[in-house]
């Protein structure tokens, strides 16, 4: 039996499917041929399965880095929905008796989730250099960086650590990241460019119009109407906490619909409440921060509204990308105010220590305590640790910060253009549009503007004419068939 007929059965008795998505089959094929991958597919098309299945083909254990608990988790329990047992994850959420147990068994599992600190942990690594790994994932690859997310230092000895496992099979996946990033992630992971495969699909997630709407004043008003008007579940974006929490009691009086807030400063139990009482369509909206969407598997999200507006491309399209994943016609809306970009300032300003707070630190050999935030702490202690020279840290520091504010100048002229807003993110990632779909942006013509889609509901005589159309209007804002 050839590894092309092999994968298709996997496919078919391990996951149900006849077929593959865009860029699955190739990644697993160049895998099971030895080549080392960079795998980037657009958010929501399965990325998963391309180390899945490459891990059934071959002997030994998969090591999957993961960056999120949450994430983690909710692959570990789909895996296992699906009938894999022989799967687990280690991380902090483990008392150290249960990490210890799976430490102990690890020759009986065929897939184990790590997060890169719990990968780096001496005795971690110690117990993996016993066993033969057949491949090394990295989930979430763009996280490598720069920093990585949340300036996670460890996400750069991830290379170090492949060479202290003799360089095994390695797949790479992300769903945005710029030729840069992907250079970044190569030379991090000390991946051979010359030997190994790039499979690059677009970032275009065609089935998501993409919408953006200038306010004064009036998000809530925006909010409330889009809701009342659009086809359910869906996901609503805040940048600040207090921010999702009142919109969400806001809009649990203005409507009948169950909602709920979710954020980082929810305690663990409930987070795994709303997150499974929203998969299993209890929970129609969630208003949440960014902690809410990497680790949710949910297809019929049909809209992703960003009440604020997101600090990079990057994060707009990992957040819009987590609705339409059954490839049925969603809604992406940017509701924009001026206000919006000094937010974003603010929180980046937060983000990044000063110069005052490095110099400070060097001085010392310690963070001034209370005087920054924990990121800044984080990101200062990690150079104090690695010994990097102040100036390089300065320089670093300041290159971050152009890097950021180049970012969110693209978000907001983004949320501006008039121009075709497909074609704008695009060309971001040096991309062009093949085939514009017929509920493109706000700025092309699906009804020449989004507003005018939400009436869609009073003028449905006008849709007669055109059957497709109808039938697209009507999934995605729940009209009644006529």
């Amino acid at each position: 039996m050839t590894n092309q007929d092999k994968i298709k059965k996997i496919l078919l008795n391990q996951f149900g499917y006849t077929y593959f998505r865009e860029g699955q089959e190739e990644a697993i094929l160049a895998a099971l041929s030895g080549k080392d991958t960079l795998v980037m597919l657009p958010t929501g098309t399965g990325k998963s399965v391309c180390y899945q299945i490459t891990g059934y083909c071959l002997d030994g254990i998969v090591i999957i880095v993961s960056p999120l608990l949450s994430l983690m988790q909710d692959q570990v329990d789909q895996m296992k929905r699906l009938g894999e047992k022989r799967v687990a994850a280690i991380n902090s959420l483990m008392s150290s008796e249960e990490k210890q147990w799976v430490l102990s068994h690890l020759g009986d599992y065929k897939f184990v989730f790590l997060s890169p600190e719990m990968l780096q942990q001496k005795h971690v690594l110690a117990k993996l250099k016993t066993m033969k790994i057949s491949m090394m994932a990295i989930d979430e690859a763009h996280c490598i960086s720069q920093w990585g997310m949340d300036f996670r230092l460890e996400y750069l000895g991830l290379g170090t650590v492949r060479k202290e496992l003799n360089y095994p099979l390695t797949m790479a996946l992300t769903a945005t990241a710029t030729e840069i990033v992907r250079e970044e992630i190569i030379s991090s992971l000390l991946l051979d460019k010359n030997k190994m495969t790039q499979i690059l699909y677009s970032v275009d997630r065609p089935n998501i119009a993409l919408t953006s709407i200038n306010c004064e004043r009036d998000k809530e008003e925006q909010v409330l109407r889009i809701v009342e008007e659009i086809a359910k579940p869906g996901i609503i974006y805040f940048s600040s906490k207090k921010q999702a929490d009142r919109i969400a009691l806001w809009l649990k009086e203005k409507t009948d619909y169950a909602i709920e807030s979710y954020h980082s400063e929810i305690n663990n139990e409930d987070k795994i409440k709303i997150q499974q009482q929203f998969i299993q369509n209890e929970i129609e909206i969630i208003c949440a921060t960014s902690a809410f969407g990497m680790g949710i598997n949910k297809e019929n999200i049909r809209f992703v509204i960003h009440y604020h507006m997101p600090a990079s491309v990057e994060s707009y399209l990992q957040e819009i990308g987590r609705c339409g994943r059954d490839g049925k016609q969603s809604v992406a809306v940017l509701l924009f105010e001026a206000s919006d970009r000094f937010l974003q300032k603010r929180l980046q300003e937060q983000s990044l220590p000063t110069t005052a707070m490095l110099e400070y630190a060097y001085r010392h050999g310690k963070v001034h305590e209370g005087s920054c935030s924990e990121t800044q702490k984080q990101i200062i202690e990690n150079y104090l640790i690695a010994e990097t020279p102040i100036e390089e840290a300065k320089s670093q520091l300041l290159g971050r910060e152009l890097q950021k504010n180049r970012q969110l100048e693209y978000m907001v002229q983004y949320s501006q253009t008039i121009d075709c807003k497909r074609k704008f993110l695009l060309h971001y990632f040096n991309e062009k549009i093949v085939e514009k779909p017929i509920y493109c942006c706000s700025s092309c013509k699906y009804d020449r503007h989004f507003q005018e889609i939400l009436k869609e509901k009073q003028k449905t005589e006008h849709l007669a004419a055109s059957k497709t159309w109808k039938e697209k209007i009507t999934n995605l804002f729940l009209l009644p068939n006529k």
